[in-house]
């Protein structure tokens, strides 16, 4: 199985919420959430519980967690070995319904223009 390419979530500003998020989690937490990012670039649709799984409408999760806290990465596939990672959200339940519309919305936006609204993550940015 060939590698799985990420790309991540670009908003129109060329903000990515993905980073952002990254950039506020204790140390820690975000070495886990990049390992996890990592298994799934080797694994793809391979990747099941406990390190993701899938939500609905095409959204997956990765599922970290760290010291009792719960680290959610939405994703969706774009084609077969390209995954789009949508954002990222700490979370004490289930998955909010308005956190997988966000990415939902997301994908919708990334299948009719993934040049504007998709790019591969840059090194400095993991």
């Amino acid at each position: 199985m060939p590698p799985t390419e990420l790309l991540v979530f670009r908003e129109a500003n060329g903000r990515i919420p993905l980073v952002d998020w990254l950039d506020f989690l204790p140390a820690k937490a975000r070495a886990k959430c990049l390992n996890y990012m990592r298994l799934l670039a080797t694994s793809g649709h391979e990747l099941r519980r406990p390190a993701a799984d899938f939500l609905r409408d095409g959204i997956y999760e990765l599922r970290a967690s760290y010291g009792g806290v719960q680290y959610r990465i939405l994703y969706f596939f774009h084609g077969r070995d390209v995954v789009v990672l949508s954002h990222g959200i700490t979370k004490s339940q289930r998955v909010p319904g308005s956190e997988i519309e966000r990415a939902i919305e997301r994908k919708e936006l990334v299948m009719k223009d993934p040049l504007r609204y998709a790019r591969k993550l840059a090194s400095r940015e993991a």
